[in-house]
């Protein structure tokens, strides 16, 4: 198929990129289009107007401000997975990014496209909730910031309001010496969308003892999930095999699990608390690994 007719424009900045959502409430985005175009080919989405937002300068980069690594919205995702800043400051996201979808979509896809279309089995927002990351949104009125547990409401659904656009994402810097981080997924196939996937992150102080921990999950849930009660148990502990599985196993059990037509509710569930696991074990095993030089 072919997609509807629509109008193109190309805003030279993000002030006009706002003006025209403001103008036309089915106009739509585009940067990637790794999803909107496949969409529109099949006539699932039929917007009136295609705002490209690929060469307005501020949209691009990675940048270090200190408490966290801000991400322009159109940078490209590969970009952002071979970036050195990205590796030494955020490396949960640069372990997550070779997960996310196959080289030739990485190649288009950008990291604000990942965020703003809110897939549930998307690997870049679930690094973002279990690092509680921001999002950074323009409208008429000006710039703000969202809590990145505020910005997910449920499937493919988000805070953005018309006229809005995000212009960043920002990612906290851990202020840790010794860092590790985790990352499993499972899918049909290798690069298909996920089942399960978990993502942690923790810190570890001299004598191995666990200062701080992150824990998420996404794929079986309708929006990232951030196990908090995992992080209150475990903080202060050893992290054994044995803490992190009943840890896990408790906060796993509470979980609304999306139902979904490739797998059981109870499988994804277990998955769940298996991949939690073997996340946290692996974050572990790498903070104990390290030199204790920071990122």
């Amino acid at each position: 198929m072919k997609a509807a007719p629509f109008e193109y424009v190309r805003p030279g900045s993000v002030d006009e990129v706002c003006v025209c959502l403001s103008a036309d409430p089915d106009a739509a985005i585009i940067a990637g289009g790794q999803t909107l175009v496949p969409m529109m080919a099949m006539r699932l989405a039929r917007p009136s107007r295609l705002i490209d937002i690929t060469r307005i300068p501020e949209l691009h980069g990675i940048r270090d401000d200190g408490a966290a690594i801000a991400i322009g919205a159109v940078t490209r995702q590969a970009t952002a997975a071979h970036d050195d800043l990205i590796a030494r400051k955020v490396s949960l996201l640069a372990a997550a990014l070779p997960w996310v979808g196959h080289a030739a979509t990485r190649n288009r896809g950008t990291v604000g496209g990942s965020v703003a279309n809110a897939d549930p089995a998307a690997e870049i927002p679930l690094v973002l909730v279990t690092l509680r990351g921001h999002v950074v949104l323009r409208d008429s009125a000006g710039p703000r910031t969202l809590a990145s547990q505020d910005f997910f409401l449920g499937p493919m659904m988000t805070a953005l309001t018309p006229g809005c656009c995000i212009t960043e994402v920002r990612f906290p810097v851990w202020e840790h010496a010794r860092i590790g981080v985790g990352f499993q997924e499972v899918s049909a196939r290798q690069g298909d969308f996920a089942l399960v996937s978990a993502a942690a992150q923790v810190a570890l102080d001299q004598a191995g003892r666990c200062t701080a921990c992150a824990l998420g999950v996404g794929g079986a849930t309708a929006v990232p999930q951030r196990l908090d009660a995992v992080s209150r148990v475990l903080t202060g502990s050893h992290l054994t095999d044995v803490e992190i599985g009943a840890a896990v196993r408790a906060a796993t059990g509470s979980l609304e699990i999306m139902s979904s037509p490739h797998a059981s509710d109870d499988y994804r569930r277990r998955a769940a608390a298996t991949l939690g696991r073997r996340a946290l074990a692996q974050a572990r095993d790498a903070a104990l690994a390290s030199t204790g030089r920071h990122q």
